[in-house]
């Protein structure tokens, strides 16, 4: 890519991004926003029934009536942060709704004047002007409420014109300031007024203390002094009765320690009842002032402070101390002993205080952020009258220690020592509170389930949040009194009963380790009105239906539901609310689901029983046995000769009652003649010795076929169906077509019966040979007898004939009958 290709790609993009930037951010109808939109002039597009506009933030240089013109419901214009340079307030002419003027930080010189009569905020602050911009017409804006506006130099004429408003806050803004005409600012008539020095110049002692002379409330920003302490000019005592400042607030206050006494001195003498310094500094001296020079200045605070004043509330946040040479217990002497209602000391790396000499005033003590440790007011009986303490972010590190301090604070109501070093081992570490303590913030510490050993009788609302608690131990002292409890970040794996807090009305005990929470809770805990335990990893079980049942009892008790309550177990219900889960009672409910599986698993025996008899299958198992235990038997006893031998063209079965026609028909037609066929019968061929079950199963393997002469006398027949089914089994485990089915008479199927359901099989899948009744045909039945039958037996010893025509006597009358 080019350069030029480049400039006309960021050129495409900057003016698409402009073109979207010009259109206002429309949060209704009657509000536009063009701000930070690079605008350099007053868009023309501005809806005409806009009510609030905000063109803050852009690079707009020049206004015009045309601008405005249509814009006649305009109430609120904000045209801060731009670049205009000189304003005339006729561009406004034709809004005669405008309350709201804000033209702060632009670069306005020059003011021409109009009367804008419903104007109750005008802003134009921190331009360039000169002299204040006050002009005659302002004198008719009668309701003017804030005015804001700066200038290098301030005189008593400029006021002149607006001494009869009764305005509420008057804005200032010095930068650059270079001369003040004393007693100026006293023609306001403010309640409040806020004035803001340039960050890098000295102040003006005057201002300050005209300021004190003409408003309620006062407010002053930059306090700078880099001249010696000598050169400051000390406040006069007569200027004590002007002073009508009663809340003073000194915001980034950088001053030698004596010109910040004087100044205080000068506040305690006044009616200031309310004085907050906001990031002080206070300084060493150029180098000709020693610890001896301000102790005067000491004295004389000391003696002011034991009279007391009108001072009620002092406020000093983010102190920074560049003095390192005198001893700061002095100081600390000094606010000990103040007569005052309220102290605070806020983030100035303090790291002790007094116990006042006497008895104190003090009812409000904030020492937050400092480097206070356990020593702090042990054994001071002095601080009978404080109600609220607050000590968070120090170094304390004994939950012991801490109480102690409190047993004299016979008025304490409300502690907090959160994210402090707290622990507490329990052992024999003995705690003893004040008995009017209340409210107890002891979160953010690292303290363990033995904090409920050391904690004061009478707390109604305890705050442990964020600590290392894991339960809530059973036979703790009582808490009677205690309504709120806040156990948020800890360690707990259930909800904490109510046995030692029956009063208890709010509980939190959200983002600790709960997976499945105690569904009787709400029962033994009756009295509480809500519980917060969202944000738990619950594990959604069958456990949390009781919880999520209970849920729906309470009565909306608990807080956050359902958006809160997550699964974050198992995984694949993670993000799911608790309200979405569901389980059913049989998956949930062990006797219910034990029953249904005693009854399903009864009545899947009961089948299987039916079936087994209706299919006869204990005695296909115990056929199924028999060959096994053969087969094992002849491995055994003879593993060389396990390939088996055929012997046999065929092996005959049939029934005792069909003998005749076997003996008669079958066996003479086969064995005798050309191809003559060798036959194995049972009574011929059966080995004494052997069951008869061993001896079927080796005459059906060493014959190549098996005959089985069917009638309705062969289905009648037990041993004969046992040896259907083992030559049936060699159908199947030799893959052979070894059967050979003859209908000797018709078998009518209902007489079968239906355990013989391989019979059955046999006879409706297998072709049969059928013994036709007309003699003609008997010819052709044996040819086909003999084709199927037809095989060379292989060359082996002949069969002793003596031998084969001996039969185990027991063996042969009980086949015999079959």
């Amino acid at each position: 890519m080019g350069p030029f290709t480049s400039i006309y790609v960021f050129a495409c993009v900057f003016t698409f991004t402009l073109w979207n930037n010009i259109h206002p951010t429309v949060e209704n109808e009657f509000i536009a926003n063009y701000s930070s939109s690079l605008l350099t002039n007053v868009p023309e597009n501005i809806p005409v029934h806009t009510h609030v506009l905000d063109l803050s933030h852009n690079r707009i240089s020049g206004l015009g009536v045309s601008d405005f013109v249509s814009l006649s419901d305009l109430q609120v214009l904000n045209l801060s942060y731009n670049l205009v340079t000189e304003l005339n307030f006729s561009v406004f002419i034709f809004n005669e709704d405008l309350e709201y003027l804000d033209l702060s930080h632009n670069n306005i010189l020059k003011v021409y004047c109009q009367t804008l009569v419903y104007l109750k905020h005008l802003d134009l602050s921190f331009n360039k002007f000169t002299a204040l911009p006050i002009c005659q017409e302002f004198g008719n804006i009668v309701c003017l409420e804030y005015l804001g506006l700066s200038a290098t130099m301030i005189q008593k004429s400029d006021f002149r014109y607006i001494t009869h408003l009764h305005l509420h806050t008057v804005f200032l803004t010095l930068e650059d300031f270079s001369l003040y005409e004393p007693q100026s600012l006293t023609a306001l008539n403010t309640r409040s007024l806020h004035i803001v020095f340039a960050a890098n110049r000295n102040f003006s002692f005057a201002l300050l203390y005209d300021g004190m002379s003409t408003s309620e409330n006062l407010k002053i920003v930059n306090l700078r002094y880099t001249l010696s302490y000598k050169d400051f000019p000390p406040p006069s005592l007569a200027l004590l009765k002007e002073i009508k400042t009663t809340a003073l607030m000194l915001d980034t206050v950088d001053l030698q320690w004596a010109i910040i006494l004087q100044i205080f001195l000068l506040v305690w003498y006044s009616p200031v009842e309310y004085l907050t310094v906001r990031n002080l500094t206070f300084r060493g001296p150029l180098g000709e002032l020693t610890e001896y020079d301000f102790m005067p200045l000491l004295s004389s605070m000391e003696q002011l402070i034991s009279l007391g004043g009108s001072m009620k509330v002092l406020t000093l946040e983010h102190v920074r101390n560049k003095v390192y040479y005198f001893n700061q217990e002095i100081l600390y002497r000094q606010f000990s002993e103040m007569n005052i209602a309220s102290l605070t000391i806020y983030d100035a790396y303090m790291p002790h205080m007094l116990c006042p000499n006497r008895t104190s005033s003090f009812q409000y003590l904030n020492f937050s952020r400092n480097a206070l440790t356990d020593e702090l007011f042990q054994n001071c009986g002095t601080l009978t009258d404080l109600k609220l303490l607050i000590l968070q972010k120090n170094k304390f590190e004994s939950l012991p220690k801490v109480s102690f301090m409190t047993s004299h604070m016979k008025s304490l109501k409300y502690l907090d020592m959160s994210s402090n070093l707290l622990r507490h081992e329990g052992a024999d570490a003995q705690c003893q509170w004040a008995e009017s303590l209340t409210e107890l913030d002891l979160s953010s510490n690292q303290l363990t389930d033995a904090v409920f050993e050391c904690l004061p009788v009478n707390i109604q609302n305890l705050n442990l949040q964020n600590n290392q608690i894991s339960s809530v131990p059973r036979g703790m002292a009582e808490l009677k009194a205690l309504k709120e409890l806040n156990l948020a970040s800890n360690r707990l794996a259930d909800l904490p009963g109510c046995g030692g807090f029956t009063a208890l009305e709010f509980l939190n005990v959200e983002m600790n380790s709960i997976l499945t929470p105690s569904a009787d809770f709400f029962q033994s805990c009756p009295r509480v009105r809500e519980l917060k335990a969202g944000k738990n990893p619950f594990k959604c079980s069958c456990e949390l239906r009781d919880f999520i049942r209970a849920e729906k009892q309470s009565g909306g008790r608990l807080f956050g539901w359902p958006a809160a309550y997550m699964c974050e177990y198992p995984e694949d219900l993670r993000g799911t609310q608790l309200k979405d889960f569901h389980l059913s009672e049989l998956a949930c409910n062990t006797v219910l689901l034990l029953v249904t599986a005693l009854l399903l698993t009864l009545v899947l025996v009961a089948v299987e029983a039916f079936l087994c008899i209706y299919l006869d299958v204990p005695w296909y198992v115990r056929m199924t046995w028999q060959w096994t235990q053969t087969k094992r038997r002849a491995w055994h006893n003879h593993p060389a000769e396990q390939e088996t031998v055929l012997q046999f063209h065929a092996f005959i079965s049939y029934s005792e009652r069909d003998a005749l026609w076997v003996k008669d028909e079958l066996i003479p037609n086969l064995e005798k003649g050309e191809g003559c066929v060798q036959l194995c019968q049972h009574e011929r061929n059966f080995i004494p010795g052997k069951s008869i079950v061993e001896n079927i199963i080796n005459c059906i393997e060493k014959s190549y076929k098996s005959i089985f002469v069917l009638s309705p006398n062969f289905v009648q027949s037990e041993w004969c169906h046992y040896e259907l089914y083992f030559a049936h089994h060699k159908l199947f485990s030799e893959n052979s077509d070894s059967l050979i089915l003859i209908l000797l008479e018709p078998i009518p199927p209902y007489i079968i019966p239906a355990r013989y359901h391989k019979l059955r099989a046999l006879m409706a899948k297998r072709t049969y040979l059928e013994w036709p009744k007309e003699r003609s045909k008997h010819a052709l039945f044996w040819a086909n007898l003999r084709a199927a039958i037809n095989i060379n037996l292989p060359i082996s010893v002949e069969v002793d004939k003596e031998q084969s025509d001996v039969t185990s006597t027991s063996s042969v009358s009980q086949y015999a009958n079959k």
